[in-house]
């Protein structure tokens, strides 16, 4: 048994067995790419095979069913009759329309996550590095964006935008400027803790080039950070172009989970008790937002150790309460 300190036995830390990996010179880690990858709990089980899932059928759903604007005489019906979701007041297939519309809603929110991701490490990660005045201007826009609200600043641009020239990749555009200031404060007070450390220190005296002190020994350290940060992007992106949508200021030249609810709104599906038209699109995104959700939950134990922690004390708590039991 391990005798511990009273500082050990005072702050709670978990002691380092004596044949853990040794920190690098400067307190750098060892532990690899492993180190990097989230802890394998049910919670990121669960959240891969829901993202997995709404991905793939977007991915290969609109290649297995038949044209979503196909117009029956059948009018609005209820499933059946060859029909998996019914069909709309038009007599189109809602099942065909809701795999174009996953397939839309995904594609624009990995472009969106990662041009917002791009941007925030430009200005977070190079802004934090470098100080002095690319600091001080980084900071500055991205203080501007912060204080500007941002979905009354995305529908202001999205309603000036022509409706003929409102394509999905200008919606994502909009959404990626408006969303990337957030995360590059927080790519910024990492890098300004980073830039401190030894090793970096030892990088900059070996006479290494800035871009390879970058790329090199504050990247890496920065990777859990970027994921947690694409996630949320990728999040905030289908939330908000669906509301967009939902408006009539979402793409004209893509289907989406957003602009399905709004013909059904504006079908009145809702006062018709037509469930199999609104409902399968809002649960689409309210899973794909829960599985990307559980993922940034996971992705958050490698950026907090207390949290990585908390799990295993957690868990032997159970366990000793099982065996009390």
């Amino acid at each position: 048994m391990t005798n511990l300190s009273p500082l050990t036995q005072a702050t709670g830390d978990v002691p380092v067995p004596e044949d853990a990996p040794a920190a690098a010179p400067g307190g750098r880690p060892r532990g690899g790419a492993r180190s990097l990858l989230p802890r394998w709990t049910p919670r990121l089980g669960v959240g891969l095979l829901l993202v997995a899932a709404v991905t793939l059928f977007g991915v290969i759903g609109p290649f297995l069913v038949g044209d979503p604007s196909a117009i029956d005489d059948r009018g609005l019906t209820p499933p059946g009759g060859g029909y998996l979701l019914g069909t709309t007041e038009t007599g189109q297939d809602v099942f065909a329309q809701l795999a174009h519309a996953t397939r839309g809603s995904v594609r624009i929110g990995l472009l969106v996550g990662v041009l917002a991701t791009l941007l925030s490490g430009l200005f977070g990660i190079l802004g934090g590095y470098l100080g002095g005045v690319v600091d001080e201007l980084s900071s500055l826009a991205a203080n501007v964006m912060l204080v500007i609200p941002s979905l009354p600043l995305v529908i202001v641009v999205s309603a000036i935008v022509p409706a003929e020239q409102r394509g999905w990749w200008t919606i994502a555009l909009v959404l990626a400027a408006t969303g990337w200031a957030a995360s590059a404060r927080v790519l910024r007070a990492q890098t300004l803790s980073l830039r401190t450390r030894d090793y970096v220190a030892a990088a900059r005296v070996a006479g290494e080039r800035p871009w390879r002190i970058v790329g090199v020994e504050i990247l890496p350290n920065l990777l859990p950070v970027l994921a947690s940060q694409f996630v949320y992007a990728v999040i905030a992106a289908i939330l908000t172009e669906a509301g967009l949508s939902f408006l009539g200021l979402g793409a004209s030249d893509s289907a989406t989970l957003g602009t399905m609810l709004f013909y059904a709104q504006n079908g009145f599906a809702l006062q018709q008790g037509a469930w199999w038209w609104f409902v399968p699109p809002g649960l689409l995104i309210a899973l794909f937002g829960c599985g990307l959700s559980l993922i940034n939950f996971s992705i958050d134990e490698i950026i907090d150790p207390r949290l990585r922690v908390a799990a295993p004390r957690r868990a032997a708590r159970r366990r000793a309460r099982s065996a009390a039991a």
